[in-house]
């Protein structure tokens, strides 16, 4: 990045950005110029989950006042107890009423099920709202490689099936809990299509409606719009992840989301083959631009 800079100066290097890898996985610098894409999702039915890619404190109450959610992201296993313990702490506080903090569960871990469902019982028990956001994870490279350097069991599923399995057991876990209890909510962070038809075959099992909004669904901005969107117009609660800030400060976290989903990047050909194929039907339909259906 700083070769870059250094051969075609700070400005046109943020104009190639804003055109390519940031302008793609970004929505803009600061509140303003991002309300068009924001507005532009709300129309189709597609809320925004805002992330400010830069270090910024965010206090339980004033995301109170705002009637937001705080959800609250998983770190490698040797961060995550800690992470794990805080945001417990601030769920008993806060989620009496209603679940205004969410824990992030990575579901390629070996431990995801005993996890998800030791929390849920202490909720149950508790009586506050269980609130989870379910993840495949991450850190794979990073977490495998720190266990073989220092010689621990490997905390990660032996292969993607493996962890395909565990997500769905993890899921359809809280799902029942929805069932019989009401006091917990789940946001679907996933760009599995399998998954995502899997999460809508059991709320149908369960006549579960998606106008109670127990359950949501979640992509990154720039991936998988083809999931998205059409959950979006068909009245289910989805979102897009929505980092903006300023290029210099956030192609750093760029830079690392891009390392941590190197496996899902190699597998967006379906993805582009979608695109290709709705533009050609545009082109020859006559009709380029689409309009939402209300």
């Amino acid at each position: 990045m700083d070769l870059s800079k250094k051969v075609f100066g700070q400005q046109l290097f943020e104009k190639l950005m804003k055109m390519t890898f940031y302008g793609q996985f970004v929505a803009g610098e600061d509140q303003n110029t991002i309300k068009p894409l924001i507005e532009k999702n709300q129309a189709f039915g597609v809320g925004s989950v805002l992330d400010y890619s830069v270090e910024e404190d965010l206090t339980q109450e004033e995301a109170e006042k705002k009637e937001m959610e705080l959800m609250v992201d998983a770190e490698q296993t040797y961060f995550q107890p800690a992470i794990s313990r805080l945001t417990l702490e601030m769920q008993r506080i806060f989620n009496r009423e209603k679940p205004n903090i969410f824990n992030t569960y990575q579901c390629y871990l070996r431990e995801a099920y005993d996890n998800v469902s030791v929390d849920v019982e202490l909720s149950r028990r508790e009586g506050w709202y269980f609130g989870a956001k379910l993840v495949r994870g991450a850190y794979m490279c990073q977490e495998r490689s720190r266990a073989a350097e220092i010689g621990y069991e490997d905390p990660i599923n032996p292969d993607y099936e493996t962890t395909n399995r565990m997500y769905h057991k993890c899921l359809e876990y809280i799902l029942e809990e929805i069932n019989h209890n009401r006091m917990a909510n789940v946001m679907v962070a996933s760009h599995n299509e399998d998954t995502v038809k899997f999460t809508l075959e059991k709320m149908n099992e369960t006549s579960l409606s998606p106008t109670e909004n127990k359950v949501c669904f979640g992509q990154l901005l720039g991936m998988c719009d083809q999931i998205s969107f059409p959950l979006g117009q068909a009245g289910f609660p989805v979102y897009k992840y929505v980092p903006y800030g300023p290029v210099n400060e956030v192609i750093p976290y760029l830079s690392r989301r891009a390392q941590e989903n190197r496996g899902f990047m190699k597998g967006s050909q379906r993805e582009r083959s979608l695109l290709w194929k709705e533009l050609k039907r545009r082109l020859f339909s006559g009709h380029l631009l689409y309009k939402p259906a209300y």
